[in-house]
């Protein structure tokens, strides 16, 4: 009796449809991503092995490094609504475009007096200027003080929890800008707060 022979199929697999869904989600991602912006001042942390991770949400860091104070708050929400606060407290009034640029300004160090022309430049010049720090000296020009302050009353407005302070500070900064900044701290009863450092090298 003859055998039957079986038909052979085709082993080739078309992936036309694979490397649709493929582009079109490489395309989404890239166009749904944010970049990260370049940190205003660059700081050398110290080392440790602690791991603990920082929240992503209702965190403000203040970075310390060549004696100058910066300011940074997460969140584009608690960054405008801060920002209306610091108008108010400081007889300033901002656009709604204004508004909108500082919202993705991630760290700053610069004066009240000169905000406006900071917000006004485009983020290329924005990175080139040499920002003098907000000042924190004792006395009625504590401006990082009231950016502390606004932006914690901020915080519990629109998200209804305490803002969370971190610190990065650079490691060859000298003790009293690190010691001014935990005194604005500790001045609003802040006595809890983290210290941004780089992960160690295990043995």
């Amino acid at each position: 009796m003859p055998k039957v022979k079986i038909k052979r199929k085709s082993t080739v697999t078309d992936m036309t449809a694979m490397c649709d869904v493929a582009f079109l989600l490489l395309t989404f991602f890239i166009l749904t991503a944010t970049a990260r912006q370049p940190e205003a001042l660059a700081v050398d942390t110290p080392s440790s092995t602690v791991t603990f991770k920082l929240p992503d949400t209702d965190i403000s860091t203040l970075t310390v490094g060549q004696g100058k104070v910066f300011f940074g708050v997460v969140g584009q929400d608690i960054r405008i609504n801060t920002l209306e606060r610091m108008g108010e407290q400081y007889n300033l009034t901002f656009t709604d475009e204004e508004k909108k640029r500082f919202s993705v300004i991630d760290n700053f160090g610069v004066p009240m007096a000169s905000l406006k022309q900071f917000i006004a430049m485009d983020n290329a010049d924005r990175m080139k200027l040499v920002q003098p720090g907000i000042p924190a000296d004792s006395g009625a020009n504590n401006q990082l003080k009231q950016w502390i302050l606004q932006s914690r009353y901020a915080t519990k407005e629109m998200h209804n929890v305490d803002l969370r302070f971190s610190i990065k500070g650079d490691s060859k900064e000298e003790y009293p800008t690190i010691r001014r900044v935990i005194d604005v701290l500790q001045d609003q009863k802040i006595n809890k707060f983290s210290l941004i450092t780089s992960l160690e090298a295990a043995d």
